[in-house]
């Protein structure tokens, strides 16, 4: 498996209260790691059930911490929840649990945020298609990703600051206040 180089960030996260966040799937994985920048984990799918191995292998980088020597590992993870509602549920339930055990494991907290909730947050609607989140993410950070899956990732990394009370980006306070309905852990500041 070859990783994905990050695409270049605007953000510091710092150390202090990093973020990483996941927009799961078998076929490619987004993620955006804590300073901001997104990558994809492709993998093919002739490596059936290996695949979940090579993302748990790129979730492990993305959360680092001092056993791999990348310091202290992020104080919030946040991953696009399971869709109730899809033929792929399965396939990605396992993804989700793959990804869910790295965090476990190295003290990360994580968030659920469901598809309908990230859209609203990006873009003030909870319906639609990704044309409407790439939009907003170019509209408002300047930003242009390689795929949807990077868009994604770096819209639940920027709800995991903005939760956390240091949001990358302005957005009007009825699009802030939709992240209300997330469950969001405790988590050490």
């Amino acid at each position: 498996m070859t990783l994905p180089t990050p695409e270049p960030t605007l953000f510091d996260a710092g150390p202090p209260l990093a973020v990483v966040a996941f927009d799961l799937s078998v076929a490619a994985t987004g993620i955006c790691y804590r300073d901001g920048s997104t990558a994809t984990v492709k993998t093919r799918t002739a490596d059936g059930d290996r695949r979940l191995l090579q993302i748990a292998e790129a979730a492990r980088l993305a959360v680092g911490g001092h056993h791999i020597g990348l310091g202290h590992p992020p104080v919030l993870a946040v991953l696009e929840d399971i869709p109730r509602n899809s033929h792929a549920a399965k396939a990605i339930a396992m993804v989700h649990g793959v990804v869910r055990s790295v965090l476990i494991e190295a003290g990360v907290p994580y968030a659920l945020i469901t598809a309908a909730t990230l859209k609203a947050y990006a873009t003030g609607k909870g319906s639609g298609d990704k044309t409407a989140m790439v939009m907003a993410a170019y509209k408002r950070a300047g930003l242009e990703f390689s795929d949807d899956n990077c868009c994604d990732a770096w819209w639940l990394w920027c709800a995991g600051r903005d939760h956390l009370g240091i949001p990358p980006i302005e957005l009007p306070k009825a699009q802030r206040d939709r992240l209300a309905k997330v469950c969001w852990p405790e988590v050490e500041r």
